[in-house]
């Protein structure tokens, strides 16, 4: 199966919105089951600044539907998401 990465940027001031909705990002993510990999982007103070996540789903629509119902899209953190389909080569 192929591997998709998600790769979102947050919208500027946006931090107190993605620790309020970490939990249920979090939640989503075990409950899904599809998540390879995952972590925040972090900004120059090292604060979370955006995600990338790379999923196990069989193609890029799925990425794209499972993007739009994570509690972190469906808040409004994303001011900007780019899902391209990835190919593991090391690690």
């Amino acid at each position: 199966m192929p591997l998709y990465m998600m790769l979102c940027t947050d919208k500027p001031g946006a931090l107190e919105l993605r620790k309020t909705t970490r939990e249920a990002h979090l939640s989503y993510v075990a409950q899904t089951g599809c998540v390879a990999q995952a972590g925040p982007l972090l900004d120059d103070a090292g604060e979370m600044a955006g995600s990338l996540i790379v999923l196990d789903v069989p193609d890029i629509e799925a990425a794209k539907q499972w993007g739009a119902q994570d509690p972190y899209a469906l808040a409004g953190l994303f001011e900007a998401v780019r899902v391209q389909e990835w190919k593991k080569v090391i690690g």
